[in-house]
């Protein structure tokens, strides 16, 4: 049970390992963006330096909610002047989320688009697709600006690999995996 105690049956986790890793992830995101602040560089410029990636997923673990493959960690490492611990930590899996509701007004707005849209997304989907999730995992963004005549626009594209739900024990007639009713 590694550092997980057992105490009158019940199993206590150690989360001190994972809190530690939380709060050195969010050092090194406080360090990376002050070193950003003082040469002046742009997120743009950041990921075409270190390249290899989507923006979005570079940013994403520049900031301590993605891993780096090895060698994007290593370019991002010689960028910043990272230390070897301090590369190692972006090539790792991060612990992530955020404590919700959020409280910053942008990633709030998507929050509440998930509230009040989310049932009519859920209903759209599952009516084209049949029962089962968009992945988050096998997913793609992209994020531009659009012109328009009463303020530019930003434009999210997101594109996720549909993932049916499995009816396990499914009796003869019944698809095994996203049924959709006719």
């Amino acid at each position: 049970m590694g550092n997980d105690q057992a105490t009158n049956g019940v199993v206590r986790h150690d989360t001190a390992g994972i809190a530690n890793d939380v709060r050195l992830a969010g050092l090194q995101a406080e360090k990376i963006l002050d070193i950003k602040r003082k040469n002046g560089w742009t997120w743009k410029y950041v990921t075409d330096e270190i390249g290899g990636m989507s923006p979005v997923l570079v940013v994403g673990a520049l900031l301590g909610q993605m891993k780096l493959v090895k060698p994007l960690a290593k370019a991002a490492a010689e960028l910043f002047g990272l230390s070897e611990e301090e590369e190692r930590m972006l090539n790792e899996v991060p612990y992530r989320g955020m404590p919700m509701p959020p409280t910053d007004p942008l990633i709030y707005r998507f929050y509440e688009m998930v509230m009040v849209n989310g049932p009519a997304w859920k209903a759209l989907i599952e009516e084209e697709f049949g029962d089962g999730i968009m992945s988050a995992i096998d997913f793609d963004i992209d994020i531009s600006r659009e012109a328009n005549p009463k303020g530019d626009r930003v434009k999210m594209t997101f594109t996720g690999k549909f993932l049916p739900y499995k009816y396990y024990g499914a009796e003869q007639g019944t698809p095994e995996y996203g049924f959709k009713e006719a």
